[in-house]
C-alpha cells in the first residue's frame, strides 16, 4: 500500500518553513532568554549584531511561526478529508494524531528544549477540529475575529505588565512584586546580571538540572502560551484551511497571481513592521516597548507578511523543477524529524550536556550555524526518503496514532518509480 499522494508545493513550503523556524529560534537556543526579543539581553550590541536582530524582527520572527501554523491547519484539513475518504472517522483520526503529538511535545518540552511549540499545536489543533467543515469564507471571518480577540488579550496582558513595572518601581514595593517584575524582564528583556548568570550556569550545567527546571514550569509555560497566543495560532490554522481550498497552497494559481499577492502583502506589511523595529531602536530597547512591538504590535502584520513570503516562495516552487526544490520537498516531508532533530543538535551544541557553547557566540555568529544545519537537512532528507517512506519520527507519530507499526521501507517498485 503506497502512502497518500502529496502536494509538492506544500512539501516545499513546509521545508522552507522548518528551515525558517530554526532561523527564528536560534537565539532561543544559544542566548539568554530575554535575547529572543531584546538584542541588549545577549548576543552583542555591535552594528552587525543589531542589524541581524533587525532583519530577523522584520522578516522572520513571528512570520515563520505564522507560516508553520498555516501549513498545520492545511494538514489538518487534508488528514480529516483523506481519513473520511478512506472510510475512517476523520475526527477520531485527527484526535489520535493530536494526542500523540501532545506526547511528543511534552517530551520535547521537558527533556530537550523549553521552547517547544508541538504541545501548543496539539492543543490548538484539537480546538480547530470543529472548524474543518466550515466554508472557506466562514473560516476566514472567524480567523479575523480571532485576531481581534488576540489584540484584546495582548492589550490586557501588556496592561498588566505595565502595572507590574509601575508597582515594582514604587519606593514601598514589596519583595514579591519586585521579584515578579524581575522575572518577567529576564524572560522578555534585559535581566539582572545575577539572573543571567544563573540561567547561563544552569544551561551550561548538567542535563538533570535543565530537566528539573523544565519540570518546575511544566504547566504554567504551556498554559500561558495557550492563553497568550492561542487565538492567533487558531486563526492561522483556519487561514491555512481556507488557503488549501483556494488552491493557493497547492500551486494552482498562476505565477503572476502569486507575485501580485506577494507585492501587495509586502506593501501592506513591511512599512508598519519596519516602523515597529524603528520604535524599538528609538526607545533604547526598553523592555516593555520591545516586547510590545514584537507581540502585540505585529498581530495585524504577521499573517500578511507570512502569506506574502509564502506567495513569493510558491511562485518559485510551482515553476520549473530543480534539484534544490526536490531537496526542499524532502525536508518538508520530514519536517517533524527535522524540527525535533534540530532541537537535539542545537541543545547538544549549546547546552552543558554537549559542547556548552551557550552565550559564547555573538548573534551574527549564530547564522553560519543555521546555514550548516540547513545544508544537513537538504542532504539527509532526500537520502533517507530514497529508502524509506517516512522520516523516522513521522513513522513513529503515524504508527502510534494508528496503533500499529506502519510499513516503513520502500519496495523495489516504489524506488524505481521515483
Amino acid at each position: 500500500m503506497n502512502p497518500s499522494p502529496r502536494y509538492a508545493t506544500i512539501d516545499g513550503l513546509r521545508g522552507l518553513a522548518v528551515m525558517g523556524i530554526l532561523l527564528m529560534n536560534i537565539a532561543g537556543f544559544a542566548l539568554p532568554s530575554g535575547a529572543y526579543f531584546n538584542p541588549l539581553a545577549g548576543g552583542g550590541t555591535g552594528p552587525a549584531d543589531l542589524a541581524a536582530w533587525a532583519a530577523s524582527f522584520v522578516l522572520v520572527d513571528g512570520k515563520m511561526r505564522a507560516l508553520f501554523s498555516i501549513l498545520f491547519g492545511a494538514s489538518t484539513l487534508i488528514v480529516v478529508e483523506r481519513a473520511e475518504t478512506a472510510g475512517r472517522s476523520g475526527p477520531r483520526t485527527h484526535g489520535l494524531r493530536m494526542a500523540t503529538l501532545a506526547l511528543f511535545g511534552a517530551a520535547h518540552l521537558l527533556f530537550v528544549w523549553s521552547g517547544d511549540i508541538l504541545l501548543h499545536y496539539a492543543l490548538v489543533g484539537l480546538i480547530a477540529l470543529p472548524f474543518v467543515a466550515l466554508e472557506s469564507r466562514q473560516q476566514l471571518r472567524i480567523a479575523m475575529m480571532l485576531l481581534l480577540i488576540q489584540l484584546v488579550i495582548g492589550a490586557a496582558f501588556l496592561g498588566s505588565f505595565v502595572a507590574l513595572r509601575h508597582a515594582a518601581q514604587l519606593p514601598d514595593a514589596d519583595a514579591a512584586t519586585i521579584s515578579a517584575w524581575r522575572d518577567f524582564a529576564a524572560g522578555v528583556g534585559i535581566g539582572s546580571p545575577a539572573d543571567v548568570a544563573k540561567e547561563v550556569a544552569r544551561l551550561r550545567g548538567p542535563w538533570s538540572g535543565i530537566v528539573a527546571d523544565n519540570l518546575s514550569h511544566a504547566l504554567d509555560g504551556p498554559l500561558f502560551l495557550l492563553a497568550f497566543d492561542g487565538p492567533e495560532t487558531l486563526a492561522f490554522m483556519l487561514i491555512g484551511m481556507a488557503a488549501l481550498r483556494s488552491g493557493f497552497l497547492t500551486g494552482e494559481w498562476l505565477r503572476r497571481r502569486y507575485l501580485k499577492a506577494a507585492a501587495i502583502g509586502f506593501a501592506l506589511g513591511l512599512p508598519p513592521t519596519v516602523a515597529l523595529c524603528w520604535w524599538c531602536f528609538a526607545s533604547g530597547f526598553d523592555t516593555l516597548t520591545t516586547f510590545a512591538a514584537a507581540t502585540e504590535g505585529g498581530i495585524a502584520f504577521r499573517p500578511i507578511l507570512g502569506l506574502a513570503e509564502a506567495s513569493l516562495a510558491l511562485a518559485w516552487l510551482s515553476g520549473r523543477e530543480s534539484g534544490l526544490k526536490a531537496r526542499l520537498r524532502a525536508a518538508g516531508r520530514m519536517a517533524f524529524s527535522n524540527y525535533l532533530g534540530t532541537s537535539l543538535a542545537m541543545t547538544f551544541l549549546f547546552y552543558g550536556w554537549g559542547l556548552g557553547l551557550f552565550d559564547r557566540l555573538g548573534r551574527l555568529a549564530l547564522y553560519p550555524v543555521v546555514a550548516v544545519v540547513w545544508l544537513l537537512m537538504l542532504l539527509w532528507s532526500p537520502a533517507w526518503l530514497a529508502r524509506y517512506r517516512y522520516g523516522p519520527l513521522e513513522w513513529a507519530w503515524r504508527s502510534l496514532a494508528r496503533g500499529k507499526a506502519q510499513p516503513m521501507r520502500r519496495t523495489d517498485i516504489e524506488i524505481v518509480s521515483q
